[in-house]
């Protein structure tokens, strides 16, 4: 299946370092862990909105101090808190109801030519910041939108009597402002800071608004904690949880193989199974039972083998800080593991109590899976025979094979096992090759200065940042020149340095980063034409957790995509 065309806008300039608040968390990491943890205290508390400030305060005050939270942010959890509190409400109105209000200081004000009028600005959808995109997917939805600032005319809208419920994007000043209004309309609002307050070229959490215009009570999952969740499945990988699940190791190479899947890992692919399950059954409340814990096992098993005999095939030592299994054990032992691990994986979905005809077809997503993994692997293993530059579209089309199929397998065993249709299935595959490519891409971004193992750059195997430096050395033979025999594996040390030296004066982490974000949008379109409600909520959700990387200074980590990222990815990826 090819990936569709990915079309990136004019370039635009690298702007001026932004200074954050200090009056907000300064990592998306503490302010999704913040708001969970208020989300559980308005579950506890269950204030009944509209609260008065008086209430409001005090609730904030016991929060602050319960939770032991920097005085200082204290208003940025007043805030959220309000938004805890009517999250609820604002589920259940429907979208052609609600009101999205954004600033109109999340624009590139330098290259922005939209006009004004007295509703606000007027978007011309130049695709240089986050306005359009959050514009056409809220106007897509049905809500009504404003670019503008001011509480007169919001006020003036909810008099009319056509909206009952407001998402509102501002500076923390202006939300705290706006709140006696907000109080007094007793209407839903849901406000999300800026994470700057000088007016100019700000930042905010973009999957914080994504999350919220996209709340809908038919979603029974948006209530769900995906952190417990994720904290619930580790659990299943503690050496006592695997001997109960799969039996206890009955000789030395089951005992490796049970290492193995103990050893540290991210367990997404298990945690996106459990998520497919859990939406498509529509009780977000249901736990996991054996067989589905089992299935996840399975997914797990496959990956593990395939990264034992990935190890193998590219010679790396270590993995997650640790030697890899035939570093330690020897390439026979590993080999042997490795195969073990893919019959263990087969056995556990064929013995889980699932209905035969669903047993069918998920050894028939698990196979056809597999063979895609491998043809991806026999694709880079053929390029490490006669190893020479490969242009980005190449490189991606291997992430596309290699990466994409376990995380399509992971998703589709959980939806069979809850009784997908062909709809579904055919959404999942789109989602998951975007989110395939971009979690490889990065992947890609952390092994170039990755602290343990060996970055593609000196164990020369295919990579996005190497593609990307070598197109963009193109008009200078002598760079070009260096970055080729790093293609070529006939690298020198002082190679390898200017090759990095280069890496960094291109602003290759960048432009990685602009085709992570691209491939992260694609995964979210994908979500376009899935009628399951729960099941769009719960993805558009996975996405900002499996993604935790926070580019400080953007409007939109997208938005500053420049003429060499446009080069490199302008054609059809496919």
């Amino acid at each position: 299946m090819e990936l569709p065309v990915i079309s990136l806008p004019q370039a635009v300039p690298l702007q001026r370092e932004r200074k954050p608040q200090d009056n907000i968390p300064q990592t998306r990491m503490e302010r999704e862990a913040l708001r969970s943890d208020l989300r559980n205290f308005v579950q506890e508390r269950k204030p009944v909105p509209p609260v008065p400030l008086g209430e409001l305060r005090e609730l904030t005050d016991e929060f602050v101090q319960r939770e032991a939270i920097d005085p200082k942010y204290a208003d940025y959890v007043g805030v959220v808190l309000s938004s805890e509190v009517w999250r609820e409400q604002l589920a259940a109105v429907p979208y052609d109801r609600r009101l999205l209000l954004l600033p109109k200081c999340l624009r590139v004000e330098e290259h922005c030519t939209a006009p004004f009028d007295e509703f606000g600005l007027l978007c011309k959808n130049c695709g240089q910041c986050s306005i359009q995109d959050l514009q056409e997917e809220a106007e897509r939805l049905g809500y009504a939108v404003l670019v503008a600032e001011g509480s007169t005319l919001v006020m003036s809208i909810i008099e009319t009597g056509k909206i009952e419920a407001i998402v509102g994007v501002s500076c923390l000043s202006v939300l705290e402002k706006a709140f006696p209004y907000m109080e007094a309309a007793a209407i839903p609002g849901v406000a999300i800071p800026l994470l700057q307050d000088d007016c100019k070229e700000v930042t905010v959490d973009l999957d914080w608004i994504w999350e919220v215009i996209h709340l809908n009570s038919d979603d029974r999952t948006h209530r769900l904690n995906l952190d417990e969740l994720r904290d619930e499945v580790q659990q299943w990988f503690e050496p006592e949880s695997l001997e109960a699940l799969m039996g206890p190791p009955r000789n030395a190479t089951e005992k490796l193989a049970q290492n193995s899947l103990a050893q540290n890992g991210k367990r997404w692919r298990p945690f996106l199974t459990v998520c497919a399950w859990k939406a498509l059954i529509d009780d977000s409340e249901a736990r996991p039972l054996r067989d589905l814990k089992l299935l996840a096992i399975a997914v797990e098993c496959f990956h593990k083998a395939s990264l034992i005999h990935d190890d193998i095939e590219d010679d790396d030592e270590f993995r997650y800080g640790e030697r890899t299994m035939h570093a330690e054990e020897g390439i026979p032992v590993a080999i042997n593991v490795g195969d073990l691990l893919i019959g263990e994986g087969y056995r556990l979905i064929s013995e889980a109590g699932f209905a035969p005809e669903q047993v069918v077809e998920m050894i028939r997503t698990a196979a056809d899976g597999h063979r895609m993994l491998t043809l991806g692997q026999g694709a880079e293993l053929t390029w490490s025979q006669d190893p020479g530059p490969l242009d980005s579209l190449q490189v991606l089309d291997i992430f596309r094979k290699k990466t994409a199929p376990a995380f399509e397998v992971a998703l589709q065993l959980g939806a069979i096992a809850a009784g997908r249709d062909e709809q579904t299935k055919s959404a999942i595959s789109l989602y998951s090759e975007s989110l395939g490519v971009a979690y490889q891409i990065r992947d890609d971004i952390d092994d170039i200065d990755s602290e343990y193992e060996p970055d593609d750059i000196g164990s020369m195997r295919p990579s996005l940042p190497l593609a990307l430096l070598y197109e963009r050395t193109k008009a200078k033979p002598d760079e070009r020149a260096v970055v080729e025999r790093a293609w070529r594996r006939s690298a020198s040390e002082d190679d390898l340095t200017e090759v990095r030296r280069l890496l960094e004066s291109y602003e290759i982490r960048h432009r990685c980063q602009v085709l992570q974000e691209s491939y992260k949008e694609q995964a979210v379109r994908a979500l376009a034409s899935v009628e399951h409600a729960s099941l769009k909520g719960l993805l558009r959700r996975v996405i900002s957790k499996i993604f935790t990387i926070e580019i400080q200074g953007w409007c939109r980590e997208s938005e500053s995509r420049d003429a060499a990222s446009r080069e490199a990815v302008a054609e059809s990826v496919g």
